[in-house]
C-alpha cells in the first residue's frame, strides 16, 4: 500500500466544486489551519473550488484572518451551516450581505449530525431548540432572506413536540491529529481536544467522501499503540504534515503539555480576580454551585466562576466541564477557552453533548447579553452583529439549574466598591434588560413550564424567573431600586420584598464559599431554650440544593432532640432560605418524621413576603400545616399559645 502522505496543495486539489466540507476545531483550538489556508490559496489562484457547503459545529478562528476566515470570499461558499459565527467575520459578512445561504443551528446538534450521518440515519431528533429562533415556528435557524429552505422540521412523536434536523452528506472532512503512521492511523497525544474528528471522518467515508488529516509528525507503519489511535487509517485518505506555525495547539500557544494532560499543574498560583463588578457577579453565581455537582461554565463572564472557585478552594466539591469535551480540572480562558488543565478526562465533543442533552448537568452558568420581561435571553444576534448560539441552547435547555451572568448595563459601565457597598460611578450606555430580546436563544417561559430554576445575576441585583416573569429577589448594598435598577430597564419586574445581596460579595477577603456550599455550620444553627422548652432552628441564608443538605439538617436536629429527651416545640427562621425544587419532597418527609417523633408543633417565620408565600405553597401542597409568620415574635407566640404549648 502506498503512503498517504501528500502536500496540503495536493490534498486540497481533491476538493470539487459544490462539495460539502466539514471542518474540525473549537474557538482557537484544534482546527486544521494548514488545510484551510491551502483551500483559500487554491481558490484565489484558480477560482475553484466554488459553491462549497461548509458545516462547522463550533466557532473556529481568530475573529480576523485565520481558521474559517480563509473561506470568506465571494463565490467560494454557497451555503454555511454553523453553530457559532462570531469567530469568522469574513464569512458572516457574506451571510449578512445575503450572498450565501446561512443557518445557525445549536452546536451540539451539528456534532450529533456528524455521528448520525456516519450511521446512515436521515437526521437527528431532538427537543433542543424548541421555542427558540431555531424552531421553524420562529426563524428555523435561517439567517438571511436568501435562505429559504427548511432544514429543521417540527414533528410530533407520542404526543410530544420534537425537532428533526437534516443536513446534507459530508463530501470532505478536514480533521487534525498529532501523529499519523503512513497508512493513516492517527493519534492525538499533543492535542488539547479530540472534538468531532472521528465522527466527521466516519460521516465523510460513509458518504463516499474523502478525509484529509493534518498532523505534525509521521510514524512508521503500524508503529502507533492501537489504544492511542483516535482515528483509524481505514477512514483517512490523505495525510498532510503541517509546519509548526500552522499546527499550534491553539492560536495563543504553540504547545502547553498541561493542556495535553501530560502532567497536573499546581493551582495555588492561579490568578486571583480583582474586586470589581466581574468578581461580584462571579462570586454570586458561585454561590449557586451544587456540592458534588457537574457544572458547565460558558465563555466570558462565567469564566470568573472558575477563578472564584479556585480562590475559595471548592474545586474538589464540584466537577467543571466544557462542551468541547473536558471533564474535571480547571477550564482555560481567553484564547485557550475550550482547553484546560488537570482534567479527569477528555471525550469527543458529540459525546459531551449527548451527556448534556440527556440532563447530565446539575448547573450551568452562561453569559447574558440581552434579557426581557419574559426571562428570554439573547446571545446570538444583535442587528448587524452575528455571533451564533454555539452550545448555549443545548446547555441552557437541559441543565437542571441555570444561572445567567452579566453586568446590568454595558458599554461604559463603571462601578465603585467601597466599605462593602456598591456605587454606580458611571452608568453603561447599553441597556441589557429590554422589553423584547432581538432573538430568543433561551426561552424563559419554556424553562419555567419545565420546572427549571433560572437566575439572572448582575453586579447590582439578582432576578429569578417565576410565574408571570422576572422577580427581583436581591439588591446589592448601596443600590437604590428606583435610581439604579428600574431607571435602567425597559420593563418593570415583579417586586415584593427583595433581600440584600450577601455583604461578603463586596469585601476583599474570601467569602467563605466552602462553608456556605456545604452548610458546615449546621450544628450552630440548632439551639435549645431549656427555660421555655423551645428549639430554635436558624436556617437564614441556607441553600438546600441536594439530598446531603437535607441529611445534614436531619442529623443535626435529631442529635439535639435526643439530648432534650422529650418532644419540643420548634421555631424556624427562613429568612433568605432557598431550596431546590427537587428537594421539596425530601424536606417535607423530614418534617413529617420529626413531627411524629420529636416535635409537638412547628412554626416558621420569614420577613420576606415572597418567601412566606413560597413556603406556604410548598408545605400546603404536601399536606403540612404551614404556619409561616412575618416575625419571630409572632411565630413564638403562636407556638406557646397552642394547646399544650411550650411555656415555662
Amino acid at each position: 500500500m502506498r503512503s498517504k502522505i501528500v502536500t496540503a496543495d495536493e490534498a486540497i486539489a481533491l476538493v470539487r466544486d459544490g462539495d460539502t466540507v466539514s471542518s474540525t476545531g473549537f474557538v482557537q483550538t484544534g482546527f486544521a489551519e494548514a488545510l484551510l489556508a491551502a483551500l483559500e490559496r487554491r481558490f484565489l489562484a484558480t477560482g475553484s473550488p466554488r459553491n462549497l457547503t461548509l458545516i462547522a459545529a463550533a466557532g473556529q478562528g481568530d475573529g480576523k484572518d485565520k481558521g474559517l476566515n480563509h473561506l470568506g470570499h465571494p463565490g467560494m461558499l454557497r451555503r454555511v451551516v454553523a453553530g457559532h459565527w462570531g469567530r469568522m467575520p469574513k464569512v458572516y459578512r457574506l451571510a449578512l450581505d445575503n450572498k450565501i445561504q446561512a443557518y445557525n443551528l445549536p452546536q451540539g446538534i451539528i456534532t450529533q449530525l456528524f455521528r448520525d450521518q456516519a450511521a446512515g440515519k436521515p437526521g437527528s431528533f431532538s427537543k433542543v431548540g424548541l421555542h427558540t429562533f431555531v424552531d421553524p415556528r420562529h426563524e428555523g435557524g435561517r439567517i438571511n432572506p436568501c435562505t429559504t429552505r427548511d432544514i429543521v422540521k417540527l414533528v410530533e412523536v407520542d404526543g410530544e413536540e420534537w425537532l428533526f434536523y437534516k443536513v446534507a452528506p459530508v463530501n470532505v472532512a478536514l480533521i487534525r491529529g498529532t501523529t499519523a503512521d503512513t497508512v493513516g492511523n492517527i493519534t492525538m497525544e499533543r492535542e488539547a481536544l479530540t472534538l468531532n474528528n472521528l465522527a466527521m471522518a466516519m460521516a465523510a467515508k460513509n458518504s463516499n467522501g474523502i478525509v484529509i488529516a493534518q498532523v505534525e509528525r509521521i510514524a512508521e507503519r503500524h508503529a502507533l499503540p492501537p489504544r492511542d489511535v483516535r482515528v483509524p487509517g481505514i477512514l483517512v485518505d490523505c495525510i498532510v504534515i503541517a509546519e509548526p506555525h500552522e499546527h499550534m495547539q491553539n492560536l495563543a500557544t504553540q504547545y502547553n503539555p498541561a493542556f495535553a494532560g501530560e502532567f497536573r499543574v499546581p493551582t495555588g498560583g492561579l490568578t486571583v480576580m480583582p474586586l470589581d463588578e466581574r468578581k461580584v457577579i462571579a462570586r454570586r453565581a458561585a454561590q449557586e454551585l451544587p456540592p458534588g455537582g457537574i457544572v458547565n461554565l460558558g465563555v466570558g463572564m462565567p469564566e470568573g466562576v472558575a477563578m472564584v472557585a479556585n480562590e475559595e478552594k471548592v474545586f474538589h466539591y464540584i466537577t467543571l466541564t466544557v462542551e468541547s469535551g473536558l471533564i474535571g480540572g480547571i477550564p482555560a480562558s481567553g484564547a485557550s477557552f475550550g482547553a484546560g488543565v488537570n482534567m479527569d478526562a477528555v471525550i469527543d465533543e458529540n459525546q459531551q453533548f449527548d451527556f448534556y442533552d440527556g440532563g447530565g448537568l446539575d448547573m450551568t452558568c452562561l453569559g447574558m447579553a440581552e434579557c426581557d420581561q419574559g426571562g428570554n435571553v439573547n446571545v446570538s444576534r444583535f442587528g448587524n452583529r452575528l455571533m451564533g448560539a454555539g452550545g448555549f441552547i443545548n446547555i441552557s435547555q437541559n441543565a437542571r439549574h441555570i444561572v445567567f451572568a452579566g453586568t446590568f448595563t454595558g458599554d461604559g459601565l463603571k462601578v465603585k466598591i467601597e466599605d462593602g457597598k456598591l456605587r454606580i460611578a458611571e452608568e453603561g450606555r447599553q441597556r441589557k434588560f429590554v422589553s423584547a430580546v432581538s432573538q430568543i436563544t433561551f426561552n424563559g417561559q419554556y424553562a419555567y413550564d419545565r420546572g427549571k430554576p433560572v437566575y439572572y445575576v448582575t453586579e447590582r441585583c439578582v432576578f429569578r424567573r417565576v410565574r408571570g416573569g422576572l422577580v427581583l429577589i436581591e439588591v446589592a448594598p448601596g443600590i437604590d431600586i428606583d435610581r439604579d435598577i428600574l431607571a435602567n430597564m425597559d420593563f418593570r419586574p415583579i417586586i415584593k420584598e427583595p433581600a440584600q445581596m450577601d455583604a461578603a460579595l463586596f469585601r476583599p477577603e474570601p467569602i467563605g464559599l466552602a462553608e456556605d456550599l456545604l452548610n458546615l455550620d449546621m450544628p450552630d444553627r440548632v439551639t435549645y431554650d431549656a427555660e421555655r422548652h423551645i428549639l430554635f432552628l436558624n436556617f437564614e441564608g441556607m441553600y438546600v440544593r441536594v439530598k446531603q443538605d437535607v441529611d445534614a439538617i436531619w442529623q443535626a436536629c435529631e442529635a439535639k432532640c435526643q439530648q432534650i429527651g422529650r418532644k419540643v416545640g420548634v421555631v424556624i427562621n427562613y429568612d433568605r432560605f432557598r431550596i431546590s425544587e427537587a428537594m421539596l419532597d425530601d424536606y417535607a418527609e423530614m418534617d413529617r418524621y420529626f413531627l411524629e417523633h420529636y416535635f409537638t408543633r412547628i412554626t416558621r417565620y420569614a420577613t420576606g413576603a415572597f418567601m412566606r408565600m413560597k413556603l406556604g405553597e410548598a408545605f400546603t401542597k404536601r399536606n403540612i400545616a404551614p404556619h409561616v409568620f412575618e416575625r419571630k415574635e409572632e411565630a413564638q407566640a403562636f407556638l406557646t399559645a397552642a394547646p399544650g404549648g411550650n411555656g415555662p
